[in-house]
């Protein structure tokens, strides 16, 4: 992976770091894969700016690459990382660390990653209720909220209720169906939007197919 992953396009209100590399005296931070940054993701990088901004601490995204699935074979990249990073930095939070996910990363264990976590002193971590970290999955929502004070945001669902995620979106487009994964990531209005608008706009229900 690139040292500087935000090279290439206009980052310029966003710092981009390698995992390991940024120490902060405080912050709010979301962590996760964030492919396609999704509806389920654009809720979380919301909830994370928006209690970033009323704390008054930078907001951090710490994401991987390649994410976790696509690294063990277990489904393809939505979006190449460039792209990833582009619509997280629309989004405008202070810093993204991009942990580069391979054979020593994957290696590392929940404690591991607490300890690096640890450097940014969150104030606030927010994750979805299906994250998991650490080899073998072993860390959970659950084990961040042990050591950080955390906020597990609920899925974010469609009209009919379906969870609105990767997965699903890999399974639209495998149908053919490339309007309705095209929905579900909802980025073509968030990116034609005024940046005052957007987060109206990651809160607009989609109705599934």
């Amino acid at each position: 992976m690139d040292k500087n992953p935000g090279k290439g396009f206009d980052s310029a209100a966003v710092a981009f770091h390698r995992d390991g590399e940024l120490a902060l005296a405080a912050c709010v931070v979301t962590i996760g894969a964030f492919d396609g940054v999704h509806r389920g993701h654009q809720e979380l990088l919301r909830q994370t700016i928006a209690a970033a901004r009323r704390r008054g601490v930078p907001a951090v995204v710490y994401t991987f690459d390649p994410p976790p699935k696509v690294y063990f074979g277990q489904a393809e990249a939505l979006i190449p990382l460039r792209e990833k990073l582009q619509r997280i930095a629309t989004f405008a939070p202070d810093h993204v660390v991009v942990a580069d996910f391979n054979q020593i990363y994957a290696r590392r264990g929940a404690a591991q990653f607490l300890t690096e976590l640890q450097l940014l002193q969150p104030r606030e971590v927010i994750v979805g209720e299906d994250f998991r970290f650490g080899s073998c999955k072993g860390g959970t929502a659950q084990l961040l909220r042990q050591h950080f004070n955390t906020r597990i945001l609920p899925p974010v669902r469609c009209g009919n209720g379906e969870i609105v995620s990767s997965s699903r979106i890999r399974a639209l487009r495998r149908s053919g169906l490339a309007a309705a994964a095209s929905a579900l990531e909802n980025w073509r209005d968030i990116v034609t939007a005024p940046p005052v608008n957007r987060s109206s706009l990651i809160q607009l229900e989609v109705i599934s197919p």
